[in-house]
């Protein structure tokens, strides 16, 4: 067998199916907060829907739930402490360039 009919065949490796993100007991609820944040990034953005391997009305559901947390102070908007420490600094260096004098 040559090269070119090879690549035709499939491949002989077993296909791993991998299980589904939410089990069917699984209510998306805002307070269900272990549930709420698996679908999260890091910088508390709400990751898709092809990350997160869920259905179009599964998605919508939790993406509902995600904004009702972070309204009700369950969730913060945003998860970045890199940048709130910057802003922290810029913010500390504005404060001390109003207090110079001009020169006259």
């Amino acid at each position: 067998m040559d090269k070119s009919k090879r690549s035709l065949l499939k491949s002989t490796r077993p296909f791993r199916r991998r299980l589904p993100p939410l089990q069917s007991g699984d209510r998306i609820d805002y307070r269900n907060m272990s549930l709420i944040s698996r679908f999260i990034s890091e910088q508390g953005k709400i990751l898709s829907r092809r990350v997160n391997r869920l259905t179009l009305k599964q998605q919508r559901l939790i993406t509902i739930a995600i904004k009702q947390a972070r309204i009700l102070s369950l969730l913060p908007f945003l998860n970045n402490e890199k940048q709130f420490e910057r802003a922290k600094s810029a913010i500390r260096t504005a404060g001390f360039r109003g207090f110079r004098t001009k020169k006259q």
